[in-house]
């Protein structure tokens, strides 16, 4: 029996023009490329006007190549028609008419056997349109998107019947995992399949070299906090409880890793939230960071803390809990999935800026036990995740 030829679904994936977008996608699905053949097709929305927004968005949804090869594997990025912020709804089905002719060469050329998207709508949509014109099994894995989508009405009913055409899904936390339920769909068509971590590439490494490269203290308390430059992400929620602490521990600094997104940009919002409350020698921006760089810069600090408003399963914690860091974050999404103890870190009430501060007052104060910590994150290694999903795939395909 041949092994399935995956093809995996996303809009969101790395790409030249945006690194960081999707890197979860990426290392989750590379990981299972080492056993099994794949490919990639992401999508990018376009309209014919959208080159005069970047007059005024300079990032708004960047060009990029039809094709390029990341580590040795073809990711196809091709264009879709899409409207910014009006006519969601059709986004779906337009996402599906414009990767088809990529999709379909894929399959004439026998290399997709299964398509494997990420996001339910609209990519999901999309994949499951695909999945039906071509005749072959479609997975879903939800990541987060799904709560706010299953709240709009517009939306709701292509949530279902993404559901309804798909083979199997798979869900980063069992949080998710309520969308489709409350959809009607059976339990026995879902399933928990966590993101990983790889534990060669993020590991501690020593902190005085870590800060050196920084230009950080040894005496500095250092909080670090990594994801894209959006509110959603809460940077702002953290910088506003920065000077009380500060009065605490006196020489107190925020590093903040991040960059535009697909979903905007806020730095500059962030940036006058420093200068107003007087913070500019205590919070410091190093800008979109490569992956294979974040594992220096969480070395460098003493906790990690996003205070996020929505996670499905945010990979970053364990990234942060591999290189030693405990975690301080909200009370949201997957977030107590991750953080399943306060042996690893503190999770507090979303938007509750006291016990925020509270949290990260104690998280600095305590001796933490950087080994455990460590040991739990190697415990989620991606080898666990990808024999799961290998299993699945198989078994669709086998048929």
């Amino acid at each position: 029996m041949p092994p399935p030829q995956v093809l995996v679904f996303s809009s969101l994936f790395p790409s030249e023009a945006q690194p960081s977008a999707g890197v979860f996608v990426r290392e989750r699905m590379f990981n299972v490329a080492r056993q099994l053949p794949l490919c990639v097709v992401s999508p990018k929305p376009w309209f014919p006007l959208q080159c005069l927004l970047r007059l005024i968005r300079p990032h708004f949804r960047p060009s990029v190549a039809r094709h390029v090869v990341q580590s040795g594997i073809d990711v196809f990025q091709p264009r879709y028609l899409s409207f910014p912020g009006v006519l969601k709804q059709f986004d779906g089905y337009l996402m599906a008419l414009g990767a088809w002719w990529s999709v379909r060469r894929l399959h004439q050329q026998g290399r997709v056997s299964l398509i494997d998207a990420h996001f339910a709508y609209p990519d999901g949509y999309a994949a499951t349109l695909l999945g039906r014109w071509l005749g072959i099994p479609v997975t879903i894995t939800l990541r987060g998107t799904e709560h706010r989508h299953a709240l709009d009405p517009a939306l709701r009913p292509l949530l279902q019947a993404a559901f309804t055409r798909a083979s199997h899904i798979f869900s980063v936390s069992q949080d998710l995992c309520r969308v489709p339920g409350e959809l009607g769909v059976p339990a026995s068509k879902l399933q928990v399949v966590g993101n990983g971590i790889d534990t060669d590439k993020f590991q501690r490494t020593d902190k005085a070299v870590a800060r050196q490269a920084l230009n950080l203290a040894m005496d500095e308390r250092v909080l670090v906090s990594v994801g894209g430059l959006v509110e959603r992400k809460g940077f702002h929620r953290v910088i506003e409880v920065l000077p009380e602490l500060i009065r605490e521990f006196g020489n107190l600094r925020l590093l903040v890793v991040g960059g535009a997104t697909a979903e905007g940009n806020n730095r500059a919002e962030l940036e006058q939230l420093v200068q107003r409350l007087k913070l500019q020698g205590h919070v410091q921006f190093l800008g979109p960071r490569p992956h294979n760089e974040l594992a220096n810069i969480l070395s460098a600090a003493d906790v990690f803390v996003l205070a996020t408003r929505n996670e499905g399963w945010a990979n970053v914690f364990l990234e942060a809990m591999a290189c030693g860091l405990p975690v301080v974050t909200t009370d949201v999404g997957g977030n107590r999935e991750v953080v399943t103890s306060e042996d690893y870190g503190l999770v507090v009430p979303f938007d509750d800026p006291a016990a925020l501060r509270a949290a990260l007052a104690t998280a600095l104060h305590k001796r933490w036990d950087a080994a455990q910590i460590e040991a739990y994150a190697r415990s989620n290694a991606w080898s666990t995740r990808v024999e799961t999903l290998l299993s699945k795939f198989k078994e669709l395909t086998r048929g």
